[in-house]
This record gives structure tokens, sequence and C-alpha cells, in this order.
């Protein structure tokens, strides 16, 4: 049998008041990466013809965050439940035949294999009409019961308000996501009612009409981190905790050395080499790679950097976006580089900022340097040669140019371009007056004891 088309319908339109705040809750990141874009990215996965998102306050915000990932917005403007929410996809998917997914903005870690299990489920022999995806957690709580035979078939389904004692004493839960075949989807949602204590009109009741047409429907089980739901600051903390567990563990299978892995912080996107040691208390944010054999030393902020193979970072070193070091660089004590690259064997080992520039290989960068690249209006680059080097203490002050083996003497302002193999050294010529320190002093007392 071909496969079937798959459309994703993901629903984001909750107010999301617990998390109080101004940004639409599917916005907050996890791993640098806002939750409904972890989601639409294993979506992704499927190459799924349609995928609509509902949506109801600050919708634009949702809108906006979504357009380049070619989903539809759907509007629920008034939210009467899960299926009532469904239901307004139905427009947006009125030409679509194939296999519909449904899933949540606020559970954002429900990987694409999981939704593969889902869907390969509903083409089994038995041909549920419905698959829902359950799990078990530790403390079930009010979520909706599942109540299974032994093969997975569901005998009912039931939300936690509306279940009786022994069913509530039933630990597989239902996650909310579900997968059910187009053509059977909206004919059921159309037949849901709000007969319940809430008064709302339940997805999961689409289970049990199914089964009042004589067709069973199915449940497959996951963990329930990944089923796991953000309501609240408290609930997003926890989930990055889990994203960031998983991906220590996969960084150390990998190769890498977590010296303390606890307080070690990923990106969704950091790329990490073989034989790379990260101690304590390093942060990542987005866009990071770093190559084979790279030491990052403890208490290092990195994102947007690119790091190869070799180099030395740290301690307490900040890479800003642009940052990029060459093989068995050095970057050390409280430097911070942005929007610049380090030659191979470059070397900034302490107090240095290095904006916009590029240092050539083998160049040794003095302690306190600066790359004066702001004027005000415009920002301006500096260049420094293979092999130069610059004495602590030094402002280069943009746009200038210090040629390869140049040297400048510590303490320059230089604001002309040095020439190649050159000594540049701007200070005024010492001037020593003996004894003036004592008098200095004795005038200074002498005009203290007069007040």
């Amino acid at each position: 049998m071909e496969p079937r088309p798959i459309a994703a319908v993901i629903l984001a339109a909750g107010q999301g008041t617990r998390m109080k705040s101004d940004l639409h809750k599917v916005l907050h990141p996890i791993a640098g990466r806002p939750m409904l874009l972890h989601l639409l990215d294993s979506v992704a996965a499927l190459s799924p013809a349609q995928t609509a998102v509902v949506v109801g306050a600050r919708r634009e915000q949702v809108a906006r965050a979504v357009a380049p990932h070619g989903a539809t917005i759907v509007a629920q403007d008034e939210q009467l439940g899960t299926g009532h929410a469904v239901l307004q996809a139905k427009a947006a998917l009125a030409d679509f035949a194939g296999d519909v997914i449904i899933l949540y903005g606020d559970v954002p870690l429900v990987r694409a294999d999981t939704m593969q299990r889902m869907i390969a489920r509903l083409h089994d022999a038995d041909a549920p009409a419905v698959v829902v995806l359950g799990f078990r957690p530790a403390d079930p709580g009010a979520y909706g019961r599942v109540i299974a035979d032994g093969d997975g078939r569901i005998v009912r389904m039931v939300e936690y308000k509306d279940a009786s004692p022994a069913e509530r004493a039933e630990t597989l839960c239902n996650s909310g996501l579900m997968a059910v075949r187009g053509e059977d989807l909206f004919a059921l949602l159309a037949r849901v009612g709000n007969a319940n204590a809430a008064g709302e009109y339940y997805l999961p009741d689409i289970v049990m009409l199914a089964a009042a047409d004589g067709r069973g429907s199915a449940v497959i089980e996951t963990g329930a981190v990944e089923v796991a739901g953000v309501n609240s600051r408290g609930e997003l903390a926890a989930l990055e905790g889990e994203w960031q567990r998983a991906r220590r563990a996969r960084a150390m299978a990998d190769g890498v050395t977590l010296i303390a892995p606890d307080t070690v912080w990923f990106a969704h996107d950091t790329i990490l080499g073989r034989d790379v040691t990260i101690e304590p208390n390093v942060v990542f944010g987005p866009g990071t790679t770093i190559g084979d054999g790279v030491t990052i030393h403890a208490f290092s902020h990195l994102e947007g950097a690119t790091v190869a193979a070799g180099a030395d970072v740290g301690p307490y070193a900040r890479l800003r976006p642009g940052a990029v070091l060459g093989a068995g660089s050095r970057v050390g004590n409280f430097v911070e580089v942005k929007n610049s690259v380090l030659g191979d064997g470059a070397k900034a080992n302490h107090l240095t900022y290095l904006g916009d520039a590029t240092i050539g290989a083998g160049a040794n960068i003095g302690a306190g340097t600066i790359t004066c690249n702001y004027d005000g209006f415009f920002k301006n680059r500096t260049n420094i040669g293979a092999g130069a080097f610059i004495g602590s203490n030094s402002a280069l002050v943009a746009p200038v140019t210090v040629g390869d083996g140049a040297i400048v003497a510590a303490g320059s302002v230089v604001t002309r371009d040095v020439a190649a193999d050159a000594l540049a050294l701007v200070r005024p010529e010492r001037t020593d007056r003996p004894g003036w320190a004592a008098a200095f002093r004795t005038k200074q007392k002498a005009a203290k004891a007069a007040k």
C-alpha cells in the first residue's frame, strides 16, 4: 500500500495565563528555540502535505514565528475545548485526503518516530478508527484515562472530571495526541457534544463515537517526558531540564567529556566534535559549532561561534555571534570576541575585546587590548596580520591595519596603519623629576594641617 499523505493540526489557542507573560505560551523557548518550532521541526521530518496551527489570543505572534515554516494559521476565536479547536481546521484541510496527526504546541518534545508509530498503527490489520498516544506519568493526577485491553485496543476513554473511582485508578493516561484518517476526523468531530462537567467539546470523545459505530480505536505508549506539557514557568524550567539531561547524555555518548554535566547548558543546535572537553558552568547559545579536541574552560559563554579543532577557550571567555577561532587558537581569561576571526594558532590570553576584527595566524594579542570598532555611528574593522604582536593595554582605533609581523608597543593608541615588520610606538617620552613626589607630599600635608 502506498503511504498516504500526512497533515498535522497543532493546537495553540490556549490563553497561557499561568505563564504571566506578554509572549504567547508556545513561543517560550527550550534550549534557545520556541517550543512550537521544536514541534514543527519534528513534524517536518514527516514531510507533511499540510500543517495547520490553531491559534486564539496573540495569534499575530504565532503567525510571525511559523511563517518561515509554511504552516497555515487557523483562528479559534472562542475556546470551547479541544474538539472545537480541531474542527476549526476543517476548511484548511478541505482538499486534503490522507492521515491527520493532532498535536499540541505546548507539548514540544514529541519525536518524529513517535508520530510515525501512530500513523503506522492506524494502518495495522485491525484498522483502528483513532490512534491515541498514551503515557504513564509518576502522578496520573487529573489526566484523562485510557482503559485498554492487553493488545492496546481501547475499551473506554474518559476525562478525569467524569471518571469513576475505578477509572481514576487506571495509570494509562491520554496525552491528547491522536492520529485519525482525514475522511473520518471531521465527521466524528461534528457529532461531539458538550454534555460534560466542563461544558466543552472534548477531542477524545471521537474514540467512543467511533466505538458506537462499531469501530475500535487503539492506544500506543511513550514516555512521560516526551508528552510533557508546559503551562507555567515552573513546568517550562522542568522540561528545559529534561531536554538538557538528554542532550548531555548524548554528548558524552558521542565522545565529549563533561566535567560537571549538570552545569553545562546546550542550545538546540549545538554541534560538538569528538574529544571535546567542557569544564563546569559553560553555556552555549544558538548557532555554535565546536571542532574536535577543543577545550572549553569553566564559566565561558558561546553563541553563534565556530571553534576549530584544537582551540582552547576560557575560563571566563565570551564568544559572541560571528566569532571564528582557527585551529589551535587560544582565547583566555575575560576575553570577548564578536564578529571576528582568529587565525590558526593566534592567541588572546587575557582581558581583551576583539570586535569586528581579523587576526592572522600566529598573532599574539596582549592583555588589555581593545579594537575600537564603533565610532558612535558606524562599525569599522581592524585587520591584524599573521605573526603580529600587539603589546598589552593597546587600543586599535578602527578602521586600521597592522601588517604581518609588525609589533605594536604596549600602551599604544594606534590610529594609522602599521606596516609589515614595523614597530609602532605611541607614547610620550618619559620625563623624571627627582624629588618631586616628596615635595608634593610635604606641600599637601601642610595644606591639610592648615585647615
